[in-house]
This record gives structure tokens, C-alpha cells and sequence, in this order.
């Protein structure tokens, strides 16, 4: 799979698309620097790692740290929320400091993010990530929102709903036209990570729900590419093996498959499909403007069931944030922030066929008349 210049079959959109079914993206994956880097770092999983050893050195100096000799990465989230709720009142106390610090350093990130202007009338943030994924992430959550509002910051600052792994998946079905919902019952999704690829089979359950807020993933594999260090196009193919795998599966679960695939992956998408930069963690080089994932596995997986294949690419940022559509209704404009290795972004506005004020209206009608 050398590097050519190869054309993408859309037909159904555009990849890093800027008005989707349901929202317009005004803004994803921006970089905003200050004067010791990006502005992302400072609330970031690696972030909150350096807080829990920063609080740890002087203690260290002493022998008496609470969290003993294992180093701050070796001890998982898991073990983090037992301590919150342990008998060792000094380990939790260590661990409820570093929410706090992460929390202030949080709450002056997203007042950086208001400085902009696209962002400065978001109404509502959903967090979400792997540090979501534990008490100690939605502690820090929590007293972050607490934080804002106090300064005067008008802002609901909330956990994403679904699980992380899954989010970027479901969010996927948001890329997809309407249409394909009434004939089909699942698609094929795709989370790509700097440590992880995650292929899906989403069950839209549109009939249950149209707004696809009942959506969920039917059967996932995991394959964590970091520890195999592969070439890109290595990568490219494991890839296509775990769809193929996963239509069988599909076939022989009884789902009618629609012959669509979309895919959340990090960095700067652009229409065409190559990505133009923050893919630097992705093995290989996925920045060259001669690689087009999106083509790769349109060509790898070029119909199915009947149909030509139509494959969409966005952010993985976007992909995670658009899972919480269904749920994102009683607001016009809000955003999404995935604290993980770095910090994604992205800002919705929804485009609604009835405002918040007709609805508002259309229920106060029915309440009266339900009264009457």
C-alpha cells in the first residue's frame, strides 16, 4: 500500500462535514496556547497524573505517602475510587486534593475556551473520555461546574451518558443520513485512538426511538495497536479484517446492515478525507496528504449486503460528542471536552425543526388542555 494519490467515494457527504443531520459543528480540535503550551495539557489525563505526584513528592521526602511506592501511572481509576472511600483518611485526602487542583485547573481552561468566540455562548459542555469513566473523574466533573458557576460562568458542565468506549461509536450513527434508518437497523462504526482501534456494530433501534437516544452497541473487538507497533498499512489492514468480521457476525445475528461505515478518528479532518494534522499518534504517517483512510476501506470492503459501500470520516471529538444529541435538546449551542491523553473539543449548534420555544409553547397548550 504505497503512498498514491487515491479519490474517496462520498456520495452520502463529506467527511469532517460542518452541518450534519442534526447539528452544525461550528468548531473541532482547536489548539489554544498560553505561555507554557497548549492549553489542553493543563486538564488532560497526564495532568491530573502530575498533580496526584506533585502532592506525593514532599511525602515521599518524609516516607509517609498514603499511596505507598507504586508510581501514580501503574495505579488505575479503579483503585483511585476505592481510596475515596477507604479507611486511609490521608490516601483519600491526597486524592481529593488532586480533584481540586485538576478541578481549578479545569475550570480555567473551559474560561479560556469562552474567550473565544465561538465558544463564548455555549450553554451546556458534555465531558467525556476515559477520565469520565470513574468517580474520581465525575468528582472533578462536579466541582468544576461548581467552580464556573460561582465566577458568574452560565454553563451546565455535565458527564457524557454513554460509556467512553462506546460514545465514539453511537456517535457515528450521527454522521449517516436519515434515510438509511428506515431500511436498515445497524451500522458499522469505527474509534480510532493513539492506543486503540475499537470496531462496532450499533444497533440504531430507530423504531424504539427516532432520535436514536436508544441506540447501542450490539458487539464491539478491541484491538490495541499500540502494543503491536504496526506499519500504517498494517494498520489500515487489521483494520478492514475486524469489519469484515464484524459483517459476518452482523449477517449471522440477523441484522440488516446498511452499507455504511463512518469513523472517529483524532485530528483535523479534511472534506476529501486526509487528515490534515493531529494524527501524529496514529502509527505511521496518517498526516501525508497521499493517504485516505475512508478510500482504504472502501476499496478493502467495497459493497454491503447489495450495495455500494459509503464511507465518513470525522473527528473523534465530534464523533463522541455527537452520541449525546437526543439528549442535548433543551439547548441551542453546547460543546463537548474528552479528557484523555490530550483534551478534545468540539461545538454544536443544533438545528432543530422546533425551537425550544415552540416546544415550550406546544407543551403549555397540552398541559391546558389536559386541565380543561
Amino acid at each position: 500500500m504505497a503512498d498514491e494519490v487515491v479519490t474517496t467515494p462520498i456520495g452520502i457527504g463529506v467527511h469532517g462535514a460542518k452541518r450534519l443531520p442534526s447539528v452544525d459543528v461550528d468548531t473541532f480540535n482547536i489548539e489554544i496556547k498560553d505561555g507554557d503550551g497548549f492549553l489542553g495539557d493543563r486538564a488532560s489525563k497526564r495532568a491530573f497524573q502530575k498533580i496526584v505526584e506533585d502532592l506525593r513528592k514532599p511525602l515521599k521526602k518524609n516516607g509517609e505517602d498514603p499511596l505507598g511506592k507504586k508510581p501514580v501511572k501503574e495505579i488505575g481509576k479503579s483503585e483511585l475510587d476505592e481510596i475515596l472511600t477507604s479507611d486511609d483518611v490521608k490516601a483519600a485526602a491526597l486524592v481529593h486534593g488532586a480533584i481540586e487542583e485538576f478541578a481549578q485547573e479545569f475550570a480555567y481552561v473551559i474560561q479560556r475556551f469562552f474567550k473565544n468566540k465561538v465558544w463564548e455562548d455555549t450553554e451546556c459542555i458534555v465531558v467525556g473520555g476515559g477520565f469520565r469513566q470513574s468517580r474520581v473523574g465525575e468528582l472533578a466533573i462536579a466541582r468544576t461546574d461548581i467552580i464556573l458557576k460561582s465566577e458568574g460562568l452560565k454553563v451546565d458542565l455535565i458527564p457524557i451518558q454513554y460509556h467512553p468506549d462506546e460514545a465514539g461509536l453511537i456517535g457515528c450513527l450521527h454522521l449517516a443520513p436519515s434515510w438509511i434508518f428506515e431500511g436498515y437497523d445497524s451500522i458499522l462504526a469505527v474509534d480510532i485512538g493513539g492506543s486503540n482501534i475499537r470496531c462496532g456494530v450499533v444497533e440504531t433501534n430507530w423504531k424504539k426511538s427516532k432520535d436514536l437516544s436508544k441506540a447501542e452497541v450490539w458487539k464491539s473487538d478491541l484491538w490495541k495497536h499500540a502494543d503491536d507497533e504496526p506499519t500504517r498499512e498494517g494498520a489500515v489492514k487489521r483494520l478492514i479484517k475486524m469489519l469484515q468480521d464484524l459483517i459476518k457476525a452482523a449477517e449471522k445475528g440477523g441484522f440488516k446492515l446498511a452499507p455504511f461505515i463512518g469513523i472517529s478518528c483524532p485530528g483535523v479532518i479534511n472534506e476529501d478525507g486526509t487528515i490534515e494534522k493531529g494524527a501524529q499518534n496514529l502509527p505511521g504517517n496518517w498526516e501525508s496528504s497521499k493517504f485516505n483512510l475512508p478510500a482504504l476501506i472502501a476499496e478493502g470492503i467495497p459493497t454491503i449486503g447489495d450495495h455500494d459501500t459509503a464511507v465518513l470520516m470525522h473527528n473523534d471529538g465530534v464523533a463522541q460528542g455527537l452520541s449525546e444529541v437526543p439528549f442535548m435538546q433543551d439547548f441551542d449551542r453546547w460543546g463537548v471536552l474528552t479528557i484523555g491523553t490530550g483534551l478534545g473539543n468540539a461545538r454544536f449548534t443544533n438545528r432543530k425543526r422546533e425551537g425550544k420555544k415552540d416546544k415550550d409553547e406546544k407543551d403549555d397548550k397540552k398541559a391546558k388542555k389536559a386541565k380543561d
